[in-house]
């Protein structure tokens, strides 16, 4: 049941502010820019969590892109991946031979993107890079490695700039980590 005093007495702690956010996106945005210049690469963005993330640092690539949206799950509204991976939304435009450009607001385990970029590959794009906001190495299942990461993050529930439990908190402008007692006594795994 949701807090009728609001979200922020939910969050046992504030993990990264939104001025530390706003910084990083930056820097990614510009060191894509350097890479990608004159490549017109494609930015597919993986909803729903995705979706903060990816408007800051399209916006700070200054260069011309393209943009489209996916929508991938294997959580549904449960805290670990159930390792089932479905395709809600597939990309509007094909990828065929061009640089294309995954963003991502979490990596834990890696199922979800390793699954993802397996299908993506299949689709012949001349290059695939995954971009992550946050990264949760320890809890890596695969072999998957993100190309750029905003912030190494310990194994905590993070909820906020995107990121949800049960689908709310996304609009929250930092990343928080939730307090135990509000997702009860589920798996301390995300």
């Amino acid at each position: 049941m949701l807090n009728t005093m609001g979200f922020k007495n939910d969050i046992l702690d504030s993990l990264i502010s939104k001025e530390d956010i706003d910084r990083r996106v930056k820097e990614m945005g510009l060191a894509l820019t350097e890479e990608y210049r004159g490549k017109n690469p494609i930015f597919i963005c993986v909803l729903k969590g995705s979706i903060h993330f990816f408007s800051d640092l399209t916006r700070s690539f200054e260069d011309y892109c393209e943009l489209d949206f996916l929508s991938i799950s294997s959580y549904g509204n449960a805290r670990k991946t159930s390792g089932i991976v479905r395709l809600n939304k597939d990309l509007d435009m094909s990828i065929t031979g061009r640089h294309v450009i995954i963003v991502e607001d979490i990596i834990d385990s890696g199922l979800t993107m390793n699954h993802l970029t397996s299908l993506l590959r299949a689709r012949n794009p001349e290059s695939i890079k995954i971009v992550t906001l946050l990264d949760k190495p320890e809890r890596r299942e695969c072999a998957i490695t993100p190309d750029y990461v905003g912030f190494v993050i310990p194994n905590e529930y993070v909820v906020g700039y995107g990121l949800d439990y049960a689908g709310v908190y996304r609009n929250m402008p930092y990343v928080g980590i939730l307090k135990s007692e509000v997702y009860g006594d589920e798996s301390t795994e995300v």
